[in-house]
């Protein structure tokens, strides 16, 4: 018996079907004589175990015990998804060989190879490659399987990710609600993880740099001028480099003061320089997930989460785009093979966008086909399939309709401007008075409203010739004051934990960390957002993100390696070098124990700046109390010991802390615990 081995059930439907196999088995699909089984998963059929389940030990969170790092590591069938678990274990215990059928990155790698393990399968395994799952792509993937070993360290590196995720979530969790509590703290267990900690980072470094930012005053000298024609225009003051900071701006009034007395005086400009230069611009690449979301944030507000799965909607359900999580807005040279079916599907799908056909050039090769710069999974586009666009809610069609733009605007012609810079001078000052003209819309035709916002702000300049005098209408003095920087949204967001690199300080760091390494993958980075809402460490305000006093606490405390976005890249690196077989989980694995134990060490001797979070007080003298373990249990203790000698019994804390602990129920209320 062959068997493939899928993700989940809609995936398996799709793929039987092909092979035959129509026949309903007890949690599979078959071929009438049985020779060829597709049977599903619903997502990791297994977890990992819990630290109490390695040793009774760590059933009490204790600072002695930590670190918790096990020596032999184990997982054990998820309770919610028994029967699935149950079904696929008995058919690969028949199975000769097996075709893995997940998604096609590490997390659907390590979905089906966990299992294998599980079981102790021994026999042939491939892996069938599908970037989309309408007929001719599950076709073209079946008849081109690829090997065991082409796939195995995508399992490798899934591994590895999911035990650094474990050792970083279980010790610094505990160690750090441990140390809370020896300060009073009664909340919830405080979380700690490898991405969400450093993601919470930006947001909280954001919203500190917007509360401490102070104004600056800078100044700007705009001068309204005139042909003989009538023809008005505005030019802006150049003032010299001495005068201005490092950005360009001027700072001292006196110097637009002046220049505007003597501008105003003359009445005058002289038209000294004219350079046009015409300007082409290719089409943007096509959309990686991220990019999809933080498009669909801008313009529709909405969420990450929503996005994706909007995306995997259009992926299985509709069959009308190519697989979602994908990093990648390139496509392989081999895919221009595939361009008319593809535009005659996407056309066939809505006449609305026939009138646009007669403009395409379907041979244009644009800088999206390019081998080079493929990875795992090619940029998201339509695919060849027949298409029902009635059959797609609202928003499910403004994101098949972005994904179907950018695919279409690969084979329209370059958007045009002629842009036009005028020096003008008066009486020792110069001006420069800056224009832009459309000359062709070419793939902005797709996107109307962005052609209109690139030329919105941008005046139409007359025609003028050098040494021509023109005269001066009106003269305007600037008070300006530069901004703080805006708060993060979900799309905002996203790009940042993207491109992670320009939060790097540490020149070494920089030139290590590769420019395409990010904070999470494409398939985590909405769940990493929709956790810390959760947790209640960050929080809406309109389309804004902002921190919470609980997130705030949380970065406060803890040290650089676990909040630090380019060490958490550097991480993400190292697993992409396990996929490639640059690295071995064996070695990734040392290296974070030592990491691990070392950190450990040192957090263990630092104190905890509580200043955000309400914390239990001696009803004596008002210090902190501590939790002590003493010989019949634990108890409260003061701080203020030997001056002060006040204890509590820890049976009282519910009566007697009621009170106290309002606040901190209110501020953790959607904290969820660490440990499931």
């Amino acid at each position: 018996m062959k068997l493939y081995l899928c993700e989940k059930p809609s995936q398996a439907r799709d793929i039987a079907k092909l092979l035959g196999a129509t026949q309903k088995g007890e949690g599979c699909l078959l071929t009438p004589d049985g020779h060829t089984v597709v049977t599903w998963a619903r997502g990791h059929l297994v977890e990992q175990f819990s630290p109490e389940q390695y040793d009774s030990i760590f059933k009490e969170w204790r600072l002695d015990t930590l670190p918790i790092i096990p020596s032999q590591w184990q997982v054990y069938p998820k309770v919610d998804t028994k029967k699935e678990y149950k079904a696929v274990t008995s058919l690969l215990k028949k199975a000769k060989s097996v075709v893995i059928s997940t998604d096609i990155d590490r997390e659907g790698e390590t979905i089906a190879r966990e299992i294998l393990d599980m079981v102790g399968y021994k026999g042939p395994i491939q892996r069938l490659w599908i970037n989309a799952l309408d007929e001719p792509s599950i076709r073209k993937a079946l008849s081109q399987l690829k090997t065991n070993e082409e796939t195995i360290s995508l399992y490798y590196a899934g591994l590895a990710r999911s035990r650094a995720d474990w050792l970083i979530g279980m010790n610094f969790s505990r160690m750090f609600t441990l140390l809370a509590q020896q300060k009073g703290y009664q909340g919830p267990p405080l979380s700690v993880g490898r991405v969400q900690s450093p993601t919470l980072a930006l947001v909280v470094n954001r919203d500190k740099e917007i509360a401490n930012f102070t104004p600056k005053s800078h100044y700007a000298l705009t001068v309204q001028v005139t042909t003989s024609n009538l023809e008005q225009f505005g030019a802006t003051l150049i003032v010299p480099e001495q005068y201005c900071d490092e950005d360009g701006r001027c700072l001292d009034m006196s110097v637009i003061q002046k220049a505007d007395t003597s501008i105003r005086q003359s009445g005058q400009v002289q038209v000294k320089n004219i350079e046009t230069k015409r300007e082409k611009e290719g089409p943007p690449l096509l959309f990686a997930l991220s990019d999809l979301q933080s498009e669909c944030n801008r313009l529709y507000d909405l969420g990450t989460q929503q996005v994706l799965d909007i995306a995997q909607s259009l992926y299985e359900k509709h069959k009308a785009t190519t697989y979602p999580r994908t990093d990648c807005g390139y496509l392989p040279e081999s895919q221009l093979l595939e361009v008319p079916q593809v535009i005659e599907s996407v056309i066939k799908a809505d006449n609305a966008l026939s009138s646009i056909y007669s403009e395409l050039n379907l041979s244009q090769k644009s800088r999206a086909w390019n081998d080079k710069k493929i990875t795992a999974h090619h940029g998201i586009i339509p695919t060849t399939a027949c298409v029902d666009i009635s059959k797609m809610d609202e928003n499910e069609f403004k994101v098949y309709d972005l994904i179907r733009r950018r695919y279409l605007a690969q084979f329209l012609p370059h958007f045009e401007t002629d842009k036009t810079m005028i020096t003008l001078s008066s009486r020792g000052q110069n001006l420069v008075a800056k224009g832009q003209v459309i000359i062709a819309s070419g793939w902005k035709i797709l996107f109307s409203k962005s052609a209109q916002e690139d030329n919105a702000d941008k005046q139409k300049l007359p025609i003028v010739t050098e040494g021509q005098t023109l005269k001066v209408v009106n003269t305007e003095v600037k008070s300006l004051k530069t901004s703080p920087p805006s708060h993060y949204t979900e799309g905002t967001l996203v790009t940042a934990m993207v491109n992670v690199a320009r939060f790097v300080t540490d020149e070494r760091l920089k030139k290590q960390l590769r420019e395409t390494e990010g904070l999470g993958t494409e398939a985590t980075r909405a769940n990493i957002l929709e956790t810390l809402y959760k947790r209640g460490y960050i929080k809406k305000k309109g389309k804004s993100i902002i921190a919470t006093p609980a997130g705030v606490m949380l970065i406060d405390n803890l040290p650089t390696a676990l909040k630090d976005p380019g060490l958490t890249a550097l991480w993400e690196q190292a697993l992409n070098n396990i996929a490639e077989n640059r690295m071995t989980l064996s070695e990734f694995m040392q290296k974070q124990e030592q990491f691990i134990r070392h950190l450990i060490q040192n957090c263990g001797h630092q104190g905890l700046n509580m200043k955000n979070i309400e914390i239990k007080k001696c009803p004596q003298c008002s210090k902190p109390l501590r939790k002590i373990k003493g010989e019949k249990g634990e108890f409260w203790g003061c701080t203020g010991y030997p001056n002060c000698k006040c204890v509590e019994s820890m049976t009282k804390k519910k009566s007697a802390n009621k009170k106290s602990s309002v606040n901190l129920a209110q501020q953790f209320a959607n904290l969820h615990q660490i440990i499931k």
